[in-house]
């Protein structure tokens, strides 16, 4: 599902709401988890998943056009869990 889709459903769901008030609250809803996990923090919806950031040691890679040995520096990458209630959804 992509961003589009999801505000079709939730104006679906929620006719007593204009479109520009759905795409603010999905707005606000992942530009909180963004600022969170760029805190360092962890977001965990109950039932869903928890979202947090995995740190990534410096490394050696290669330049797949050149063959040359490049320095990858260290990074912080997004992380998800998914729940008990996901997994058991999708393994039914």
């Amino acid at each position: 599902m992509i961003r589009s889709e999801l505000i079709k459903k939730l104006e679906a769901e929620n006719p007593e709401l204009k479109t520009e008030e759905i795409e603010k609250i999905a707005d606000l809803f992942f530009n909180q988890i963004i600022q969170r996990l760029a805190d360092g923090g962890r977001v965990e919806l109950r039932g869903f998943g928890a979202f947090s950031t995995r740190d990534r040691s410096p490394r050696k890679g290669r330049n797949p056009r050149t063959g040359d040995s490049v320095e990858v520096p260290s990074k912080r990458v997004p992380y998800f869990k998914p729940g008990k209630e996901v997994r058991e959804r999708l393994n039914t």
